[in-house]
């Protein structure tokens, strides 16, 4: 439960970085905005896919978004 909240913190952290709503971000990485608000909580796990596609929006490698730290 920690390392999903962890997760999902580092992913909002980095949505907010590159100037993105949850909307916005939903359009880039094509994952609907509820489950990205669900990621971003901890509330759940994400697909395998879905951190493919949230780093390859930001720009960013899986070992960022995986790691402690990461903004």
């Amino acid at each position: 439960m920690e390392r999903r909240r962890a997760l999902g913190e580092r992913i909002g952290d980095l949505r907010v970085a590159a100037h993105h709503t949850q909307e916005s971000f939903a359009e880039a990485t094509g994952i609907p905005r509820r489950t990205l608000q669900r990621i971003e909580s901890g509330e759940g796990d994400p697909r395998y896919s879905d951190p493919l596609r949230i780093a390859e929006a930001l720009k960013k490698d899986m070992a960022t978004l995986l790691t402690s730290g990461a903004s």
